[in-house]
């Protein structure tokens, strides 16, 4: 192939190739990133009563413990991701990945409620900044057939993170106190940041755009295929570009442009119900479940049951959005989540093997929802606004997490039965899942022809 004659083109480039082992190595590290985050997001709710206990604090100064990361990563998702588009996504990574390490291995020393909760921001902001660059490294080396897939894979790290959160806390907590899991927060990214350094690749969609040296660029693409010629005079061409102008400017701006604006706008808003359902379900299944007098362990099950459930989705969904259509699929999900939760109130009460069953299916749509509307966001946006785009789904959609909980209390202390609360907690999900039927009868075409 004559490098002068024939362009090196992008996304086609990446698309018409068989994916090899220097692109797996890219989702295996950006899936550790999402791991680190899930871990961390899930170990302070751990931790929380610990240190209250040690410090002597009261139960309402636990809230702000728990929502200082969250709030973070709210900030992180909209003020920091978008420079991922200015800098480049490994750059972001990498100071993002240091900075959220830095911060938990200080939290190791803090001393009262305020220098933790300084430090759990600041903490969210770098997890803010480091995940949308990670969703979208992954969907830009991922070929189009495969990016739902590879992108609900990393975001299943996550959850693992949920997990081995759990699990660390068996394990550390009662011998070593509440500060060894800061301590394995911290020194796990640490460790991983050389193997970032070294083997993560820039954006090379951010390198031509930015005009950076072209032997630099073609090394990525030798990465990816090593039939290319070892040297050679490449040109490159982009089919996946945002305006003219300042990066981070001009992918922010395109959002809100007549194209895409329809199509941002239902998008924020599966993000906002899905978050509200996830973290409603998560924060007060168990608290229902201890106040109908379920054994603790049939409790503890049942709420791992629901992270498991998305787990086990993602196997599913993330094949049928790449071969069956990523709008459909996910509609799917939530349409039938719908009934699945609705089942869920229905259960309570029954035997338990059918309350089980059904916090399962719940999960499947609610935390495999989750993972699945991410994914089509990284189908949905094009490469050179994906991680702009994804960021700001991600912090509007923390609007709708903050509001889950709060909503699902208020309805609980105004005397609403846990059955009707559920009962409740379905209908979003299927407003959910008309969103994104017409996103789809939409987009699903142009997305298609693209």
């Amino acid at each position: 192939m004559s490098l002068a004659t024939h362009p090196l083109r992008l996304p086609d480039f990446v698309d018409d190739r068989p994916v090899g082992r220097f692109q797996y190595g890219v989702v295996t590290l950006c899936g550790l990133i999402m791991f680190i985050d899930g871990f961390d997001t899930q170990a302070i709710s751990y931790l929380a009563p610990h240190i209250a206990r040690e410090w002597g604090l009261s139960q309402q100064l636990l809230g702000p413990i728990f929502s200082s990361a969250l709030a973070g990563l709210m900030v992180g998702y909209l003020a920091l991701a978008p420079l991922s588009d200015r800098f480049g996504h490994k750059r972001v990574l990498v100071v993002a990945t240091v900075s959220f390490a830095v911060c938990t291995l200080a939290a190791v020393w803090s001393g009262n409620v305020t220098e933790l909760v300084v430090l759990r921001f600041l903490t969210g902001l770098g997890l803010g900044a480091a995940a949308p660059s990670a969703i979208a490294l992954t969907g830009e080396f991922s070929p189009k057939r495969l990016r739902a897939t590879f992108v609900l894979a990393i975001y299943c790290g996550f959850s693992l993170g949920f997990v081995a959160a759990g699990l660390a806390v068996g394990a550390l907590l009662p011998a070593h106190g509440w500060r060894s899991l800061f301590w394995v927060g911290a020194i796990v990214p640490l460790l991983l940041v050389p193997a970032l350094v070294r083997l993560l690749p820039e954006s090379p969609l951010f390198l031509i755009r930015r005009g950076r040296d072209p032997e630099q660029i073609y090394r990525v693409f030798r990465r990816i295929d090593r039939n290319l010629p070892a040297t050679g005079s490449p040109r490159f061409e982009l089919s996946d570009a945002v305006p003219d102008g300042p990066a981070t400017r001009a992918a922010l701006r395109t959002l809100f442009t007549r194209e895409w604006v329809l199509g941002t706008v239902l998008l924020w808003v599966v993000f906002a119900i899905n978050l509200a359902e996830f973290y409603a379900l998560q924060s007060w299944l168990p608290t229902i479940m201890t106040g109908l007098h379920y054994p603790m362990s049939t409790v503890v099950t049942a709420t791992t049951l629901t992270t498991v459930g998305g787990i086990a989705a993602a196997f599913v969904t993330g094949p049928a959005m790449d071969r069956l259509g990523a709008y459909g699929t996910v509609a799917a999900v939530y349409l039938v989540g719908f009934a699945f939760v609705a089942l869920t109130g229905l259960a309570l009460g029954s035997p338990i093997w059918v309350l089980l069953a059904a916090t399962f299916l719940s999960g499947c749509c609610v935390s495999g929802g989750q993972k699945s509307v991410i994914a089509l966001a990284a189908v949905f946006y094009p490469a050179a606004i994906r991680s702009s785009g994804v960021g700001w789904a991600l912090g509007i959609g923390r609007l709708g997490g903050i509001a889950g909980p709060l909503l699902a209390g208020a309805a609980l202390g105004a005397g609403w039965s846990p059955n009707a609360l559920f009962y409740a907690m379905s209908v979003p999900m299927l407003a959910a899942g008309l969103a994104v039927l017409v996103l789809g009868r939409r987009y699903g075409g142009a997305a298609r022809d693209a």
